[in-house]
Parts: C-alpha cells; structure tokens; sequence
C-alpha cells in the first residue's frame, strides 16, 4: 500500500480540453497524458512546459520498469511530425516544449534525424527546446546530429544506480550512458545536461550518491530524483516507497556537488519543470554577454 504522502491528488481546477483538442487534432502524444503525470496541470498551465513523444508509442527495448509497448520494430515516422509538435506549442501558449522518444534502433539512425527535425521546427518558433534522448547506443553520429539541430537541454537518463542497471534493456549500460552525457559536452559544452534517478529500487543513498559524482565528472548539469512507481502488474515491483526526507537529503548533497539545478521528490519525473526558469535566465545571460563567464553569473 503507498503511504498516505505519495496518494496524488487534484492539484489544479484548470480545464485542458482545449490543449487536450490540440493535441488529438494533430494526433500528437504527450508524456504528460500518458503517464497520467500528477504534475500536468503546474508545468502545462503555471510554467507552460509539456513534453511531446515522437517517433511512435513502440519501443525496441525491453526496460523492466518500463510499460511501453515493446517490439522488434516500431511504426514509420511521421514527416510532419516536427511541424505539428513546434504548432501545438505555440497555439498551447508554451514557452518551453520538451521532446522525447521511444528507442527506435530499427531506423538506420536509431530516429536521431528525425529528433533534430523536431527541435529545429520547435526552435524555428523561438521557443526553448529540452531533449530526453536515448542513448544511440552511444554511437557519436547520432549524438552529434542532435548536438547540430542546437537545443537547450539534452537529458538522458541512467535511470538507477550502477548495482541496479541489470533492470534496463541489455543494449543499455551506465557507462554508455554517461558517455553520452559526456559527448554532448565535449561537442558542445554551451548545451546543458541533465539526467534523472528512480528511487525505491533497492539502491542505498550511499549509492546514489556515488551516481552524482559520476554524473558531475561528465559535467552534467541538472539532476531529477523521483519516486519509481510501478505502472502495471507486468513489470517491476516497487521495493520501497523513499520518505520525502530522504529526497530533500539527496537534494542538498546534490546541490552541494555542483549541480546547477536540481528536483528531488516522490512526484518529481526526469521532465519536472524541466528547469526552464533557470534556462530562460541563463540563455539569457549568454546572449547579453556570450559564454565566458555564464556560470558565475548565474
């Protein structure tokens, strides 16, 4: 049974139909939506974010804590895929879109093409544009594609701790995944990144804390740390529900690490708030004086 501190509970009066009609209109899925995020009604109405998924609702991989649908090759992409996405932002009202995938390896690019396509169609709108990529199986010219198409933010998750990595699909692996995160910013360094953990898996704070400093030595930037929940009976169980002291401890060695942002908490999702108040100021900052000097600035 959840502890009575993680029950969700209606956090908003506002109506969404009219996103809702946007979305089906242009036959667009949302992260938000589909994981029923308890968090919708702060980040589409208060911060004006939402995160799109693209590329279909199949995955090639077979992640143990993940619910999507998984096989061996997804559905044909979507041309006007990229435009529809940067359309819906803009008549949402948003200012700070996230974009995220299923993992696509039976493309030739593993999708990373049509990734750029839709951050360039979302940046062609002046909005701010955070990616959650996979991890291309750590191959560098999909990661430099999408380092190219120029967006604010490039996430990739490592999702648990070292101990626990045998839960994601077996092309998936720690290592690689901080090489991506690495990449990105040896490419690029302008470009922050970001990466998120599941709690409530087995992992001791000891552990997790040895994550942040592998994430730190990569230069990851930003850092979300949420509560798994299990989403139906077919994958795997959730081992502890972690007390919100617990988050708020993890919080603060995070920041005390060098994090330059960092969301802790049982609701928290790798796309919380996305950070977009710290990009905006800090995109900001880059343009009124260029990149020497941004993060003491900020």
């Amino acid at each position: 049974m959840k502890p009575e501190w993680l029950r969700i509970r209606p956090s908003s009066q506002v109506d969404f139909s009219q996103f809702k009609q946007i979305l089906r209109s242009r036959k667009l899925s949302t992260v938000c939506e589909e994981a029923h995020c308890p968090n919708m009604a702060e980040c589409w109405h208060a911060a004006k974010t939402a995160t799109f998924m693209v590329m279909g609702d199949t995955c090639t991989r077979g992640c143990q804590f993940c619910a999507v649908s998984k096989a061996l090759k997804g559905k044909p992409l979507d041309p006007g895929e990229p435009q529809k996405i940067a359309n819906a932002a803009k008549e949402m009202g948003l200012e700070y879109v996230v974009i995220t995938s299923v993992d696509r390896d039976d493309l030739p690019d593993q999708g990373a093409g049509h990734f750029a396509r839709c951050i360039q169609a979302v940046k062609a709108e002046g909005l701010l544009c955070e990616v959650l990529i996979p991890d291309f199986r750590g191959d560098r010219q999909a990661v430099q594609t999408i380092v190219d198409a120029d967006p604010d933010v490039i996430a990739h998750n490592v999702e648990t701790v070292r101990s626990l990595q045998g839960i994601r699909d077996r092309r998936a692996g720690f290592d690689q995944s901080l090489q991506v995160l690495q990449r990105v910013k040896e490419l690029d360094p302008r470009i922050f990144t970001k990466s998120a953990l599941m709690l409530g898996l087995g992992e001791s704070e000891a552990e997790v804390r040895e994550v942040m400093d592998d994430l730190r030595a990569v230069g990851c930037d930003f850092l979300t740390i949420g509560q798994y929940l299990k989403p139906k009976n077919r994958v795997l169980d959730v081992k502890v529900y972690v007390d919100p002291q617990v988050f708020s401890r993890l919080k603060k060695s995070a920041e005390d690490k060098g994090f330059l942002y960092v969301a802790s908490g049982p609701f928290v999702r790798s796309s919380y708030r996305a950070g977009e108040l710290f990009v905006k100021h800090a995109r900001s900052m880059m343009k009124k004086e260029g990149e020497v000097g941004l993060f003491q600035e900020i």
